[in-house]
């Protein structure tokens, strides 16, 4: 094992996350801090973090003059780079809560957000936001100050309104120096529940230096390592991992430009660590299974077989398989199929993390057997988040890996899933009653996940406790992973499965609307008639395409019933939460017509 690098700051040296990011400055005042695009140049800029340590000082001073008082809230409503960590550390470093927010949420959940948490000062990310949000200012009657980052000078003419660039002061100062209480709260941090209002979850400063450290022990990670972060820094698992661990380390950020242009970002940069939810390593998975469609079968049969032989030579590296002949041909393989897949990702990976949610077992041996390490991770927010993760050489993509240093995991009653973390919140926000709910009195986390872990340690999730589907028969059924399934074969974007106190399951399956136009001719039907929809061997095609997807599932898995749907369930329709969760009650009930046509027939 590598010799621990000097640069490294532990929770206990920082106290505080902007005691962290003062001793990282100290530490590597000339080393890169961020990378992000400049738009005006249309060039790549470096920040060092004495540079970023001048900007923290600005917007400080800034806020300085709003007369907060330490413990009072300031809202984040900002786009991922270099701001959004200004502001946020200028916040900390006055003893104020932050409390981040998505820029893609719906604006009246903005404002029940801000309001709810009490917030004093919101930073918005520019007009276009501005303009959505305002529409709901007196929704919002704490806020005495709404700073807009980029707007024109003639944006808005309210004094509680200021532009930026004209309430920031011209020149830097010192950042401010405070004996922080590490068990103080520094953020609240809101669940996009799928049902109901969202939760506050407060996590304190040492909540969440106490797993940025673990992680960076588990990973192993120093300060030559170079990440690209797209996922939302208002998502608890992007900021951990994405922003204070690399800042524990002393590692470079670089901030993506935007999911759209991921894939040039990742050529320029060639960062060796990503952060991603499962949905992403899908789509780049689904557009290799695209491809390959048009290729030779000498071709298809080459990616398999190296597919398959990486795999093989990840179980010998694992220790779970003994090596064989085959291994030989990897050189090979790897020159002619798996070094041209992991171009397409920069070329210089060390790992990838995959959090969030459950990643398909296909999906991560792919990748795996392509050389591309991808790491499962698991956790809620409510632990700050992180609380179990496979290591690069005790992997088992199967699994959530094992416990972080620090943590303790167990399995209650009805195989939950129980834990005890350093990590673990001080509560909800103002609701001890869902508090009391989820933390056990004697401080016992519980996570509403179904698990086993096994023997060496390693856990595997089973199901939610809650999202399980109780057929008119009495057998129970968990939706997610077969939900997953389906959404890989390219014809379907989304799926969800229906058959609560039903005899049979049925689908509703939102279709890719580039498959739908070609699936359409093939059937001879008007791809814009939304009556189209309905023909019966339409209907045929689909529940051949999902019980293929399904071939490997157990027998309870048989959908004889689907309703086909173009339009995509989102966070703007409000059938997604801003993490990309679909909400599955607003779902069924918004169809649910069509479910109980799929009975009625």
């Amino acid at each position: 094992m590598k010799e621990d690098t000097r640069s490294r700051i532990s929770a206990n040296v920082a106290g505080t996350l902007d005691g962290l990011f003062r001793e990282r400055v100290y530490q590597s005042p000339e080393r890169t801090a961020y990378k992000y695009f400049e738009r005006q140049s249309g060039e790549w800029q470096d920040l060092s973090w004495e540079e970023m340590a001048r900007q923290v000082s600005r917007w400080q001073q800034a806020l300085q003059g709003e007369k907060l008082q330490p413990g009072e809230r300031v809202g984040l409503l900002l786009r991922n780079g270099p701001e959004w960590v200004a502001c946020e550390q200028a916040a900390l470093g006055l003893g104020l809560v932050v409390v981040p927010l998505y820029t893609d949420d719906r604006p009246d959940n903005i404002a029940y957000i801000v309001n709810d948490s009490g917030c004093k000062v919101l930073f918005i990310q520019d007009e276009k936001q501005w303009r959505t949000l305002k529409e709901h200012k007196e929704d919002m009657p704490g806020v005495q100050r709404f700073v807009i980052l980029h707007a024109s000078p003639a944006a808005e003419d309210d004094p509680a309104i200021r532009l930026a660039g004209d309430w920031l002061p011209a020149k830097p100062s010192v950042l401010k120096e405070r004996g922080g209480d590490p068990h103080k709260l520094a953020s609240i941090i809101y669940t996009s529940g799928t049902t109901g209002r969202p939760k506050g979850v407060m996590l304190s400063h040492h909540n969440i230096l106490s797993i940025s450290q673990a992680a960076v022990e588990m990973l192993d990670i120093d300060d030559t390592l170079v990440l690209l972060s797209f996922l939302p820094l208002s998502h608890t698992f992007e900021r951990t991992c994405g922003y204070y661990v690399p800042m524990m380390a002393g590692a470079t950020v670089a901030y993506a430009r935007s999911i759209q242009q991921l894939a040039d970002d990742l050529q320029t940069i060639k960062p060796s660590a990503l952060i991603s939810v499962p949905r992403i390593f899908e789509r780049i998975y689904e557009k290799l299974l695209q491809q390959l469609k048009k290729q030779s079968r000498a071709h298809q049969l080459l990616f398999d077989m190296a597919v398959n032989i990486g795999w093989q030579r990840f179980e010998v590296r694992q220790g779970r398989r003994r090596p064989g002949p085959a291994l030989l041909l990897w050189p090979l393989l790897n020159r002619l199929v798996a070094s041209k897949i992991q171009a397409k990702l920069g070329g210089h990976l060390r790992f990838t993390i995959s959090g969030g949610a459950a990643l398909p077992t296909t999906v991560a041996k792919t990748f795996i057997g392509l050389g591309i390490n991808i790491i499962q991770g698991y956790g809620m927010t409510e632990s700050s988040p992180v609380l179990a993760g496979n290591r690069l050489h005790r992997n088992d993509p199967r699994s959530v890996g094992m416990a972080l240093p620090g943590v303790e995991l167990k399995i209650g009653e009805n195989d939950e899933l129980l834990a005890k973390s350093p990590g673990i919140m001080l509560g909800y926000w103002n609701n001890h009653r869902a508090t009391s709910e989820v933390i056990s009195p004697d401080g016992w986390l519980h996570t509403g996940d179904k698990a086993t872990i096994s023997e060496e340690g390693f856990v595997y999730i089973t199901g939610r406790i809650k999202d399980i589907l109780v057929m008119s028969n009495g057998e129970k059924i968990p939706p997610g992973d077969m939900e997953s399934a389906i959404a890989l074969d390219p014809l379907f974007d989304q799926a969800l499965i229906v058959g609560e106190g039903r005899a049979y399951l049925g689908a509703l399956v939102v279709l890719n609307s580039e498959e739908w136009f070609p699936l359409a001719r093939d059937h001879g039907l008007d791809p814009f008639d939304e009556n189209s929809l309905n023909n019966r061997q339409l209907h045929a095609t689909l529940i051949r395409h999902i019980t293929e997807a399904l071939h490997d599932f157990p027998g309870y898995a048989k959908v004889r019933r689907v309703a086909p749907l173009l339009e995509t369930w989102n966070v703007e329709n409000g059938l997604m939460t801003p993490t990309l969760k679909i909400k599955r009650q607003k779902v069924l009930e918004k169809y649910a017509t069509l479910v109980e046509q799929m009975y009625s027939d």
